[in-house]
């Protein structure tokens, strides 16, 4: 059972009405309309992830600038590490990804999705 924590959903509700220009076009422009039900900005443990497919039990995070400090770098560590206790996997892409290989990233999360869908059918 994935830990969730409500203190979080006044802020989940805002990052949903506020996304970024690269969320906006991945959510729009590809996620929206996947096979498979995909949310964004859900709550999982103590914080807000940027998209969650619960089938699959995968994590999309889009990394802006303030990800890649050291500081930035221990947090995501952190927080992938917690992720993971709940047997799902995060996906990271730049935002840089976004703008300059769109059609890279819907290929590599539709792949990843399969494979886990796959995966998760074995158990």
């Amino acid at each position: 059972m994935i830990k969730k924590n409500n203190q979080l959903l006044g802020n989940a509700r805002f990052l949903r009405r506020n996304m970024t220009r690269q969320e906006n076009h991945l959510w729009y422009d590809y996620l929206r309309h996947y096979p498979i039900k995909i949310y964004k900005q859900r709550i999982i443990d103590n914080f807000v992830v940027d998209f969650y497919c619960h089938q699959a039990r995968l994590v999309i995070e889009l990394d802006g600038s303030q990800h890649y400090s050291m500081d930035g770098k221990e947090h995501d560590k952190i927080r992938t590490e917690i992720i993971g206790q709940y047997e799902i996997q995060v996906l990271r892409f730049s935002n840089k990804d976004i703008d300059e290989k769109f059609d890279g990233v819907c290929c590599m999360i539709d792949r990843v999705i399969k494979e886990r869908l796959k995966s998760n059918v074995r158990r």
